[in-house]
């Protein structure tokens, strides 16, 4: 069915105008000045409203097997909570355990994602190397289209990449065109910090954020940026949290470094006095990895949103409910990291961020949609509202209110680190591939109907190596 959205203001990355926007065969085929309906289409008043692209959340971990269980938000449930805030497609994370096959990872998370009801695709992990690494690298980059390969600098002793991985791995990112993404921590000042803190009989909650203090972010950051500039490979970290990840990022940027910076919605409104709450089940629902900072830290991250230092916002969205975070009662290091977002991410971001005066309109959409799409090789088939484009589109009410709880949210947890905040902005609607998925506030969506998105390479190092050096030969007058 082919539905027009009419009256509306259009909201990109670049401006914004007055149109109705035309959706047929999960595209959008036109966007101007007083359309017309086709024959049986549905119509959507947005008079008063915004007509953006639908949210790009870059990281999600949807199903993770992860410290002795299992994410509780599946591909299904999550993907369709994304809906109702406006989000229209995720990009996961295949990550293998250490020694796995990659392919065989990879095939198993693309298994799992079959039942998503909005489009995905996947940020593949690099935990071990060798040969079959570098040769699987190939087949994804070429065959599956994944442009972007992960690397956790933290988790010792499990997922950690240690400076020789991240060599080999950057290295071969730049032979494929590919972009390489780092969790930025100190794995080896984590480990040590974590068994000191707990030996001093800090076995609760509120050990978490000590073990994992700013610094240790911040010297990770710095060794990528460095590998990276090195390797002369684009850089890409993820959920920064801190002053000193920022500081990193803006000074390469300032030398002319390809380095681009996330951050979580979570990161710049939670603040670190979540740890020390009284009740172990609201203090262990916070623990993720890096932890929530402390106010100083939040107001560097609006800045550095703000600056365009750092890029785009995500949730990380990694779901455990209280009886599995109850594994860690009496050891903070066996709390299963992750706390979810991604159906609220927006809502907060444009109350926050738009309704205070730190971000307009367009930057908003930037930050939750365009700068993502634009980075990962999705643009603009994503992250745009223009003909030609998936019909991926969220109607903005910036006059609606909600108040953000776990007992109305449509997440699969038990809790919500938004809880009892007000917001004002929400989606009316929701289209998907040219579907409403959302509307009146109730989900309409279709089990598998999601699309794995692929996402062609970037030109490679060698690639420029090669033009450079036919542009040397002499040419037949010369010879």
């Amino acid at each position: 069915m082919a539905v027009l959205i009419k009256g509306g203001t259009v909201v990109n990355a670049d401006r914004s105008f007055r149109a109705d926007v035309l959706c047929e065969n999960g595209t959008i085929t036109d966007v101007g000045e007083a359309l017309d309906a086709p024959k049986g289409a549905r119509v959507i008043d947005a008079g008063g409203q915004y007509v953006m692209p639908g949210g790009i959340d870059p990281h999600t971990h949807m199903q993770l097997p992860f410290m002795g269980t299992v994410a509780s938000e599946d591909f299904e449930s999550g993907t369709a909570a994304g809906l109702a805030g406006g989000t229209t497609m995720i990009i996961d994370f295949v990550i293998p355990n250490p020694q796995q096959d990659i392919m065989e990872a990879y095939h198993q998370w693309r298994e799992w994602a079959e039942k998503s009801v909005a489009d995905y695709t996947f940020h593949v992990a690099i935990t071990w190397w060798d040969e079959t690494v570098h040769a699987a690298m190939e087949t994804l980059v070429r065959d599956y289209g994944v442009n972007s390969f992960k690397h956790f600098m933290a988790y010792k002793g499990a997922i950690m990449a240690d400076d020789e991985i991240l060599v080999n791995s950057f290295t071969r990112a730049v032979e494929l065109g590919a972009i390489v993404t780092v969790h930025a921590e100190n794995g080896e000042l984590v480990f040590r910090l974590q068994k000191e803190i707990f030996e001093r009989g800090i076995t609760g909650p509120e050990g978490h954020p000590l073990s994992r203090p700013p610094e240790v972010e911040g010297e990770a950051a710095n060794r990528a940026i460095r590998i990276a500039e090195v390797l002369k490979v684009p850089l890409y970290i993820v959920h920064n949290s801190c002053r000193q990840s920022l500081e990193a990022i803006t000074r390469a940027r300032n030398e002319g470094q390809r380095v681009f910076g996330e951050v979580l919605a979570g990161h710049l409104l939670v603040d670190d006095s979540v740890y020390r709450d009284r009740d172990f089940d609201v203090a262990a629902a916070h623990v993720m990895s890096p932890p929530f900072r402390s106010r100083e830290h939040q107001d560097a991250l609006w800045r550095g949103l703000q600056s365009g230092n750092l890029q785009t916002t995500a949730t990380d969205h990694c779901c455990f409910c209280a009886d599995q975070k109850a594994a860690g009662r009496d050891d903070f290091r066996r709390i299963p990291n992750g706390t979810g977002g991604i159906e609220n991410r927006m809502e907060v971001l444009w109350h926050h961020g738009v309704g205070t005066g730190r971000l307009t309109m367009n930057e908003f959409v930037a930050v939750t949609s365009t700068n993502a799409a634009q980075i990962f090789n999705l643009y603009p088939r994503k992250g745009s509202v223009s003909a030609g484009a998936d019909a991926d589109i969220v109607v903005w009410d910036p006059e609606a209110t909600k108040t953000i709880s776990a007992k109305t949210h449509h997440q699969k947890v038990d809790t919500n680190i938004f809880e009892g905040m007000q917001v004002k902005g929400t989606a009316s609607h929701t289209l998907s591939a040219g579907r409403v998925v959302w509307a009146d506030g109730k989900l309409d969506v279709e089990r598998g109907a999601g699309r794995y998105v692929e996402r062609p390479a970037f030109a490679s190092y060698y690639d420029a190596l090669r033009r450079q050096a036919r542009r040397a030969e002499p040419t037949a007058v010369q010879r």
